[in-house]
């Protein structure tokens, strides 16, 4: 299936996103998936977090986003005050929202933390928006959906922990890894565009 955004809006746009039960202790958060169209390949914004202690995601590449505040109307508009925030593109102004996919549950690692993530997708119709990074994003790249869709930039990596060594399936973007949560929310995605797709997990 061709990745074009004109592909990927009507599919999107008629998709109804899976949620999970709200719960007292829940704590919900929204990224956005923000797509441009280059050459052949689409596209998609992600960020390598910074590192800072405390952060489970800390140095990770990641789409943008946060966890809602109150002032939030609502999940959407979480995501748009966070990339906002976080590497200064206000989507409302440079982008036309697409839809929503499916939300994920998050674990991140040494918290008793019950996230949900729900990602919501764009597309930059202003070519000429200007990114402004804060303290929170090292890098900003931009990575091809086609690439990832195919399994030609899948890469395996791994990790250590009490001595024992895990394994881990992910995308390779300009040498950085979208592993993890991310990694999750890609094969959801690719899932949504395409009900036959099958992850590329096999190591």
């Amino acid at each position: 299936m061709p990745l074009t955004i004109e592909r990927i809006a009507k599919v999107v746009s008629d998709h109804e996103p899976a949620h999970y039960e709200r719960h007292a202790d829940t704590r919900w958060a929204a990224v956005a998936i923000v797509l441009k169209q280059s050459d052949d390949h689409t596209e998609a914004l992600f960020i390598l977090r910074a590192k800072h202690d405390g952060d489970p995601w800390s140095g990770h590449m990641a789409f943008p986003g946060g966890h809602r505040e109150p002032a939030d109307e609502n999940l959407r508009q979480t995501a748009e005050r966070e990339i906002l925030e976080e590497i200064g593109l206000d989507l409302v102004q440079d982008a036309r929202f697409i839809g929503e996919i499916d939300s994920v549950r998050a674990n991140p690692r040494g918290r008793n933390l019950d996230l949900v993530v729900t990602p919501f997708v764009y597309a930059l119709e202003n070519e000429q928006a200007q990114f402004k990074p804060n303290y929170e994003v090292a890098k900003i790249l931009w990575g091809s959906l086609n690439d990832m869709y195919s399994g030609d930039s899948i890469t395996v990596g791994e990790f250590h922990v009490l001595g024992e060594r895990h394994r881990y399936s992910g995308y390779d973007v300009h040498g950085e890894v979208v592993w993890g949560l991310t990694y999750r929310m890609l094969d959801l995605f690719f899932g949504v565009l395409d009900p036959d797709w099958d992850p590329h997990d096999d190591f």
